[in-house]
């Protein structure tokens, strides 16, 4: 499988805009998440690549809590901004919710969960803090 482009962003930093890339759906998606203090912040390119999605998203939140806040906040900016109602899956426990925006998907994890699934392993990149 080829290896997809990831762009890690540390915790407490600003997401950088995409640089090869200005899509407006994953601008909403990074400010979202870094409003409400996602972590581990990771996208990965998938255009070219994969017929899912455009960009996968994937962050952590410190518990069930926060990450069931973020993705319902996600889910109304998107449709605040135009861009539909996304489909959101795994909010009862939300100890991994999916948030299906179309053109970006987005993992929202609790820090085990997210290192038990380790996605970002599968798609070619080593962990938050690694590099391609």
């Amino acid at each position: 499988m080829p290896q997809a482009h990831v762009q890690p962003v540390p915790t407490g930093e600003t997401p950088p805009a995409v640089t090869d890339n200005d899509d407006p759906l994953l601008a909403v998606v990074l400010q979202s998440l870094d409003d409400d203090q996602a972590q581990d912040l990771v996208t990965i390119d998938l255009e070219g690549k994969s017929s899912i999605a455009d960009f996968m998203v994937i962050a952590s939140g410190r518990s069930t809590r926060q990450v069931a806040a973020m993705a319902q906040k996600l889910g109304e900016k998107l449709k605040a901004n135009g861009f539909g109602n996304p489909r959101i899956e795994g909010l009862p426990a939300a100890d991994w919710v999916l948030v299906d925006a179309g053109g970006v998907i987005v993992h929202l994890f609790r820090p085990e969960v997210r290192t038990f699934y380790n996605l970002e392993r599968m798609w070619g990149f080593d962990g938050p803090s690694g590099a391609a």
